[in-house]
């Protein structure tokens, strides 16, 4: 008898082992088949093992079906999913969950239908289960959303366990197939002999079928679309219908791709620079030593060129390319210039593509012939290559390369290095201001390091001021958010015609509503934070759970009249700005204004032919954007970087505002960053003045050093969290006295986070260094293991408790 393990899209450690029946022996590893998990519900899981061992404490049910000729997740892809499970401390089925589409994991749809030969007696029926019986006796079955609106509400599940107990209705569980393909309707001639004259007394018809003979003959070989044709012509349906009738036209479906094609003529090619030039050939003979180079060049030293030359390389070998950018922002300009070069060979993968999109780009992938080229975000090191020679992982200093939430908890950026090693590919990190980490592995020969200094065409950095607001705060100068001086320039660089980017990391109108009279202020009443307010949208928002109730013009604690807003977001600078340029095309780049499929395309777009005058934008604008018309960078509050409460606080901070600031005179002349702080003698602000990167580094490694932080040791965090406030305390308390009798001093908490309650859960945080002298797999081996225990006590059993390795 053969069996087989699977893996179910399910937060389980395990895997779990079925029965294979005769009919599907042609099963492999990697392919999907649909298993019932549990009395009733059905999965699509993943064949992680096939061998001839049954399982000692259950019976092996049988697989119900086979999904795949072919296995759609490689052994290469199992070796790096059981490597990101043992070392993020997650399960496989986290790791499936996350990393195949949507469309690719079916499961059991629950449905209500009447029982046979029950006769109901409908007067013993409350109201809600007489309209869930009329219902079922019209349309024969019902989903559980269907339920839902027909009784007006989100808890049914009394109603319907009433309804089950009384043996009138019973559950049934159906598999349906999510992904469709896209069809559309194309016209063909079957009658090419037709004479003209006989359409004597059918002008339109007439005008059709010549309309279609034109259309044919200049489109060559694609078929021509019904909607095209009508387009064209100005048809009606029934007129067409009519030459179908005659045997002229025939209508078919044809299945087309979802994903955008590129004309692959006119591509473009160019020469490197003497100083680009150097730097590819280092990286090329550095790739002979090392599987991992990382570039530091300056921002607008011209990476990007040097990218193209490696991929064009690469894929002259019939290797695969993988380009990982931390921001869907910046896959808008980077595809425009990728196609210029390589044409219709490069394919996008990200999550604003729909779940039907990225099942084509999947599929693609894994025939290895379309997309040689993938330009994503991090979920697209998931996909399933086959010959891949290259990972490319520009601005890699970036944190949103680490999924946060739900887990797997992964950095793309390190997880791109594990797959390149068991693919035997190679690694380019690049960045102008490389992390910590990376920039320590260069130097200590484990990353091989290649230096780009200068600028591209010879141009100057920009030229740095710093604003003493604290000193026109004092002489009250200061306009709104904005001192005289960042004004002026502002001014002046929009009469030459050039454009100005305004970076202020934090979206929304204003963060806080305060009572003036005894300080109450609106906060969320599920997180124990501030609600922000939004003026286009007329609400308070939480930017943790979404929560949102109407502003507030009465204080809720004193009932006072003179509750303010406080604090400016960049919905209150766009608002300000319009006051002082009135004549200026002023937008903004936030989650706010970039929820829409194209919104950042848009944007970005608009910015570039020179509709938007002021570009105001929180970190998105900070991630390799590059604008040619950007003379003039403002950075509006250089404090709420540096202030906060983290290790990594001043390396973030010099890492934003340096990146801002490269935004700053990248094609024709030197450009101007205006950075506004109460701290001018701050070590990162004069830092990102003098672009001394170096600096920095040395003075941030050298504390780290000191006081035993990354790169110097290991950190994981463990969150504990649960609705009730003691519960949460004592939980965290009790594991952290069982840590520290295995890592003595080396644990930092329990302490409260920033923001203590979200979503209703009270969360507190532990911190376990690791240094060098413990092995970091026995460490997480022992640390899951205490968690279980504290788990497996009566009253810790409901508290969750979140392992994130390596936390930014």
């Amino acid at each position: 008898m053969i069996y087989v393990d699977v893996i179910l899209p399910l937060p389980l450690r395990d895997t779990f082992t079925y029965e294979v029946p005769k009919e599907f022996n042609n099963i492999e590893e990697g392919m999907r088949v649909i298993v019932q998990f549990g009395p009733k519900k059905f999965y699509t899981a993943l064949i992680y093992k096939i061998h001839e061992i049954a399982p000692e404490n259950y019976l092996a049910k049988p697989i119900s079906d086979v999904l795949d000729s072919i296995p759609i997740v490689s052994k290469q892809q199992y070796k790096l999913w059981h490597w990101i499970s043992e070392y993020y401390c997650c399960s496989l089925g986290d790791i499936m969950q996350s990393a195949l589409p949507s469309v690719m994991k079916l499961s059991s749809e629950t449905k209500l239908i009447l029982e046979d030969n029950t006769e109901c007696e409908k007067e013993t029926l409350n109201d809600k289960e007489y309209l869930v019986i009329e219902a079922l006796e019209l349309q024969n079955e019902l989903s559980l959303n269907e339920v839902s609106r027909i009784l007006n509400q989100k808890i049914i599940f009394p109603t319907i366990k009433s309804l089950l107990s009384r043996k009138v209705i019973s559950l049934l569980e159906e598999i349906s197939e999510e992904f469709k393909s896209k069809k559309v309707r194309v016209v063909r001639c079957i009658d090419r002999n037709v004479d003209i004259a006989s359409f004597k007394n059918a002008k339109k018809q007439a005008q059709i079928y010549q309309s279609f003979l034109q259309l044919e003959k200049n489109n060559s070989n694609e078929p021509i679309l019904v909607s095209q044709l009508l387009k064209a012509t100005s048809s009606s349906h029934q007129t067409l219908n009519s030459l179908v009738k005659k045997n002229i036209f025939l209508i078919e479906e044809k299945e087309i791709s979802r994903i955008e094609s590129f004309d692959n003529h006119n591509l473009v090619s160019f020469e490197l620079s003497e100083i680009q030039q150097t730097a590819f050939s280092n990286i090329k003979s550095s790739f002979l030593k090392k599987d991992v180079v990382l570039l530091h060049g300056v921002t607008s030293s011209g990476k990007t060129e040097i990218y193209i030359k490696l991929i064009s390389e690469v894929l002259a070998r019939g290797e695969q390319v993988l380009y990982l950018l931390p921001e869907i922002a910046l896959t808008t300009q980077i595809i425009n210039r990728l196609r210029k070069h390589f044409g219709d060979l490069v394919g996008v993968y990200h999550s604003k593509f729909n779940n039907n999109e990225r099942a084509e780009i999947w599929n693609e992938v894994a025939n290895g012939s379309r997309f040689p080229i993938i330009l994503g975000t991090r979920s697209s090191i998931f996909l399933p290559f086959q010959n891949l020679g290259l990972i490319v992982v520009d601005e890699e200093h970036e944190s949103t390369f680490k999924q946060k939430q739900p887990s797997p908890r992964y950095n793309a950026r390190d997880t791109a290095i594990k797959y390149a090693q068991l693919l035997n590919a190679k690694v380019l990190l690049a960045s102008a201001t490389p992390s910590l980490e990376s920039y320590h592995n260069a130097l200590s020969n484990k990353y091989a390091l290649v230096n780009l200094t200068e600028r591209y065409g010879g141009i100057k950095m920009p030229e740095i001021e710093i604003e003493n607001i604290k000193y026109v705060t004092h002489r009250k100068q200061m306009q709104g958010a904005f001192s005289p001086a960042l004004l002026n320039e502002v001014k002046q660089t929009l009469s030459k015609g050039e454009q100005v980017i305004l970076f202020q990391n934090r979206r929304g109108f204003a963060p806080v509503s305060e009572c003036k009279s005894c300080g109450w202020t609106a906060n969320c009443k599920s997180c124990d934070v501030s609600l922000t307010f939004h003026k286009q949208q007329k609400v308070l928002k939480c930017h943790y759970c979404g929560y949102t109730e109407l502003p507030v013009n009465k204080c809720k604690s004193c009932g006072s009249f003179e509750v303010q807003i406080k604090g400016y977001g960049t919905e209150k600078l766009e608002e300000e700005l319009h006051a002082f340029f009135p004549s200026a095309s002023i937008k903004r780049l936030d989650l706010d204004t970039t929820r829409k499929k194209n919104a950042y395309q848009n944007i970005i777009n608009d910015f570039e032919n020179r509709s938007i005058d002021i570009l105001i934008g929180t970190q998105m604008i900070t991630k390799g954007l590059d604008f040619d018309n950007v003379s003039l960078v403002g950075i509006i509050n250089a404090d709420a970087l540096l202030n906060f409460p983290d290790f990594r606080a001043y390396e973030r901070s010099y890492q934003l505002m340096a990146q801002v600031a490269g935004r700053s005179g990248r094609k024709y002349k030197q450009g101007k960053v205006l950075i506004q702080t109460y701290s001018v003698d701050n070590e990162i602000i004069q830092a990102v003045k003098n672009n001394d990167y170096l600096g920095m580094f040395n003075t941030e490694i050298s504390e780290r050093k000191v006081f035993k932080y990354p790169p110097f040791c290991k950190l994981i965090s463990i969150t504990v969290s649960h609705k009730d406030h003691n519960l949460t305390n004592l939980a965290s308390r009790d594991l952290a006295i069982l840590l520290r009798k295995s890592f003595n001093s080396n644990i930092l908490g329990p302490e409260y986070p920033v923001v203590s309650r979200v979503k209703n859960r009270y969360l507190k945080n532990i911190l376990i260094k690791i240094g060098s002298d413990l092995s970091i797999n026995r460490s997480k081996k022992h640390i899951v293991s205490l968690i279980d225990t504290i788990n497996r006590h009566q009253d810790y059993r409901s508290v969750r408790f979140t392992i994130d390795v390596d936390p930014l």
